[in-house]
């Protein structure tokens, strides 16, 4: 823990501190204090990959809990092949990052994409669209890929959550006359508070985490249209040698993690703290 956590936290918050030089001799870099803070704060590359990132972990985020409340909703109800369709959709998850990046990398592709010729074929399009190189459509087309990747996770979740709905309480309320929307939003719902708390954190944390898809998919591109926080540091650090930068960089992404672990730990103590008053 001390050798691959504690170190490497202390001496990238050590860094941040220190204008490094060009060499990459350590024992040259010179302190400059909060310079490389302020630097990186009043960026206008950092506003603009700032509402990127926000963009790609909201709408990440969102969009994957609501699909996965979708079909878990649907796969806990009984029907013929419910175990068959739940392994099926336990697919994306279980996919490696890496090889579903270059899936769909190709899937998107100008020329050869099934996406785009799909389109044209059923008269959507004129022509294939170029979803990866074009600087209005690469952050939602990313968002896609990555949805299809965690919505997985959070139906998962969801259904061991749904276990633990009383099923008198259900038929309670059908026989007090709820439709199905008030006995989910009154019965159902009330008990997934906890678990879609957690989910909702776990996936921020993994979206602002998030670096092979936006990385091998486009490297942040064009124009840094997919630049997002992790993908930024990275291009700072080994794209320009800007160790100084890029750790003062990462250490704001870190505090933005250790709150979002806060809030983390509260949702998971807290049926421990109700339960202990």
């Amino acid at each position: 823990m001390l050798v691959v956590i504690a170190y490497p936290i202390y001496y990238t918050i050590e860094l941040s501190f220190f204008k490094t030089p060009p060499n990459l001799q350590m024992k040259d870099k010179i302190f400059v204090g909060l310079d490389n803070y302020a630097a990186i704060l009043s960026s206008a590359s950092f506003r603009r990959v700032t509402v990127n990132t926000l963009i790609w972990t909201v709408c990440s985020t969102g969009f994957s809990f609501l699909l996965g409340l979708a079909a878990a909703l649907a796969l806990h109800r009984e029907f013929a092949g419910r175990g068959l369709l739940r392994a099926v959709l336990l697919i994306p998850y279980v996919v490696s990052a890496v090889a579903a990046s270059y899936v769909w990398k190709w899937l998107y592709h100008s020329d050869f994409g099934v996406i785009g010729a799909l389109l044209v074929q059923l008269g959507l399009a004129d022509k294939p669209i170029n979803f990866l190189d074009n600087t209005t459509t690469v952050l939602p087309s990313l968002i896609v890929v990555n949805i299809w990747k965690e919505f997985s996770f959070a139906m998962v979740m969801l259904m061991a959550g749904l276990q633990t709905v009383p099923d008198q309480l259900l038929r309670a309320a059908r026989v007090d006359g709820a439709n199905t929307w008030q006995s989910f939003w009154h019965v159902t719902f009330p008990h997934l508070k906890g678990v879609s708390m957690v989910t909702v954190l776990l996936l921020m944390v993994a979206n602002f985490n998030s670096f092979i898809i936006p990385w091998i998919m486009t490297g942040g591109g064009p124009a840094g249209a997919s630049d997002i926080w992790i993908t930024d540091i990275y291009n700072i650090a080994f794209g320009r040698q800007r160790y100084g930068v890029a750790s003062a960089y990462a250490v704001i992404l870190f505090i933005v993690m250790m709150v979002l672990g806060y809030f983390y730990v509260k949702a998971l103590t807290r049926g421990d703290e109700a339960r202990a008053e």
